[in-house]
C-alpha cells in the first residue's frame, strides 16, 4: 500500500522534519511505501529549506499530484488537524475515496496507526 505522510509543518522549529522522518521509517518498517514530503523537500531544497523562499503553491502543486496519481491512503501525524495543510490533503484523500490512518506517538517515542 501506498500511503501520503500528512501533517504540520509550517510554524514549527525545523518543518517538524524530524517527525515526519521518524513516522516514515515506522511506516516503511511495516511495509508501506511511503511518499514523506520532508525528504522531497529535502531532494528538491537540500538540507536549507528557508521557509521564506518555498514556493507552497509548487510543494502542494507536487504533494497533490502524488496523492492524486499515487496514493492508496494518507497517514497523519499528530497535529493534523492544526494543519491547513494536512487538512487540505485529507479533504483530497476523502474526495478520492483513499483510506486514512492515523498515527499516534507515545511519550517514549513508540509510533502506533489506528484507522
Amino acid at each position: 500500500m501506498r500511503l501520503y505522510l500528512a501533517g504540520p509543518m509550517r510554524g514549527i522549529p525545523d518543518f517538524n522534519f524530524p517527525v515526519f522522518y521518524t513516522a516514515a521509517a515506522y511506516l516503511r518498517s511495516l511495509g508501506y511505501d511511503v511518499f514523506n514530503p520532508a525528504e522531497e523537500d529535502h531532494k528538491a531544497h537540500g538540507n536549507d529549506v528557508d521557509p521564506a523562499t518555498l514556493d507552497i503553491r509548487e510543494v502542494f502543486e507536487r504533494d497533490t499530484r502524488w496523492i492524486c496519481q499515487f496514493a492508496d491512503g494518507v497517514a497523519l501525524l499528530p497535529g493534523w488537524d492544526k494543519s491547513l495543510g494536512a487538512r487540505a490533503e485529507l479533504s483530497l484523500a476523502r474526495a478520492l475515496s483513499l483510506r486514512v490512518r492515523y498515527l499516534l506517538c507515545s511519550d517514549t517515542g513508540q509510533w502506533m496507526m489506528v484507522e
